[in-house]
This record gives structure tokens, C-alpha cells and sequence, in this order.
């Protein structure tokens, strides 16, 4: 799955803002405040911070298990129901709103993103899901392919079922590590984007250990921000990070009826992703 996430206070680390952005990058009107999070944070539990902790935000009694299907539940095998009667065709999620024929162009300093929602399918666990082709370019060099899978389930929850994927930056010939399905090898699919999401929910994205452990929490849902597409105000921010990398942290803003409109790395780099186009089907 590609890009971005914020960072949550740690006791006894001071706040501090996400550094300033580059050049291009666009104007957030009413920024999240960030702190660092603790290098000694358990691997498996997100950042702490002074939003409520993940044993506390995922507690089955206070979150419905179709609101929050993929909570992380601390001491608990993580292995969701996948019921393929439970899933729809269409992904409208307002969110995430996947609808063939639609291509997002996005840019960050040095890289070229083109997204196209396809009209295939695929199915995974017994459901069928939505391919989405993702390329990233280096110049007019082709440094990375991937084709991911999304399903809506009845709730309105955008599930990632895994990516068939490809670098070129590192091996000519194409390397494929990376690449996942959900229901193979102990992979789980994961949700990318919630029906409706709270502020302090943090969800599963993805998981295959060892190599697909991203994880999210909503930090607020009514953020103002200025990219090259325009100015949207209600924007969904999401703070991302994994286990894997715990010296990594993004955010993600959506925006409704568009998408990721920013990717903002605020700690392990200063990466800044922003939407400069969106051609609806046919467009």
C-alpha cells in the first residue's frame, strides 16, 4: 500500500510541530500539534500519547466490532472474520472513494505517483475486490508497480486485502518483496479506511509479520488544508506508522469525495506528498 502519517506525545517528551514544510507544500489552516514518539514504545502498541491508549481506544466493550473491525486488541491473535456475503461491489466510502476510471496524480519532491482505480477484480478470501494500479516514477524512469486490492464491507469499511507489487530502484529486473495476500502465509487483511471514524480509533491496516504491519489512528476529522487541488476544509487526518519502522511516523489528510489529498512524514524524514490532480471517470 503506498505513503503517509503524525506523531503522539510521549510522558515526559516535550510537544513539538511537524518542522516546516518544503516548498511545495501546501498550507495546513489548522494543524494537529505532534510530539516525538518514545524509541522504547512496545513494537506491537502504537506511539504513546495524550489520546487515549490503544488497550484503551480498542476495548471491544467500547468499540462496536463493525465500526472498528480491525482495533487492535493488545494480547490478542489478531485474525478478523471475513465473511464474503458481508462485502459490497462499490467502495463509496466518502474517504476512500474508489470508483473506476478515476486517476489521482501526486507529487512529492522527488517522485511521481499516478493511481487508477481499473474496472478488474480480484478475489481474495472468497471476496471480490477492486484493483487499484499505483506507479511510482523517478523522472520518466518506472521505480515501482503495484496493483492493490480494497473491498467495502457492509458498514462502510474499506478493507486492504494485499498488493502484487514490483521495485525497480534497487534490481532492474524487478524485485517482488513486499508483495502479499491476504488468506496466504498467515497474511490478515486490514482496514484503510473506517465508516466513521472517531477520533483516538486505531485499526490494522494490513498484516503479515514480519512484513505488513502498518497501523493507524484518527487523530481528528476537522482539519483545514491548501494543496495545488484546492482548499478543503473537514479533512480526515490520520497518523500512520508500523512496527517495523518505529523510527517512521506520517499523516495522512483525506478529504471527502477525494481521498489522500497529503502524505506528511513528521519523523524518521520530511517527505511531503500532495494530490495536484484528480480526473474523475472519463475525465
Amino acid at each position: 500500500m503506498t505513503i503517509v502519517v503524525l506523531a503522539l506525545a510521549t510522558a515526559g517528551c516535550g510537544s513539538t510541530t511537524p518542522s516546516p514544510a518544503p516548498a511545495v507544500s501546501g498550507v495546513l489552516e489548522s494543524a494537529p500539534v505532534a510530539a516525538e514518539p518514545s524509541s522504547a514504545a512496545p513494537a506491537s502498541a502504537a506511539p504513546t500519547s495524550a489520546a487515549p491508549s490503544p488497550a484503551a481506544v480498542a476495548s471491544p466493550a467500547s468499540v462496536s466490532a463493525d465500526r472498528d473491525p480491525t482495533r487492535l486488541e493488545p494480547g490478542v491473535a489478531y485474525r478478523p472474520a471475513i465473511d464474503p456475503a458481508n462485502f459490497v461491489e462499490a467502495i463509496d466510502n466518502p474517504y476512500w472513494p474508489l470508483v473506476p476510471g478515476t486517476h489521482w496524480s501526486f507529487r512529492s519532491q522527488e517522485q511521481r505517483t499516478e493511481t487508477v482505480v481499473t474496472p478488474d477484480r480480484r478475489t481474495v478470501m472468497g471476496v471480490s475486490t477492486i484493483v487499484v494500479h499505483d506507479q511510482v516514477f523517478n523522472g520518466n524512469d518506472l521505480a515501482e508497480d503495484t496493483f492493490d486490492w480494497y473491498a467495502q464491507d457492509r458498514a462502510g469499511n474499506v478493507w486492504y486485502f494485499g498488493e502484487d507489487t514490483t521495485s525497480y530502484e534497487d534490481n532492474p529486473a524487478g524485485d517482488h518483496a513486499g508483495s502479499w495476500e491476504a488468506g496466504l502465509d498467515g497474511a490478515q487483511p486490514g482496514v484503510v479506511m473506517l465508516a466513521a471514524p472517531r477520533p483516538g480509533d486505531v485499526y490494522r491496516q494490513e498484516f503479515k509479520a514480519g512484513e505488513a504491519e502498518d497501523l493507524a489512528m484518527v487523530r481528528r476529522l476537522d482539519a483545514k488544508l491548501k494543496v495545488p487541488t484546492g482548499s478543503y476544509a473537514d479533512v480526515l487526518v490520520t497518523e500512520e506508522w508500523t512496527p517495523l519502522e518505529p523510527d517512521v511516523i506520517e499523516l495522512k489528510y483525506y478529504a471527502k469525495g477525494v481521498g489522500v489529498i497529503e502524505e506528511r512524514q513528521i519523523l524518521g524524514g520530511d517527505e511531503l506528498v500532495q494530490l495536484r490532480k484528480m480526473n474523475p471517470p472519463g475525465g
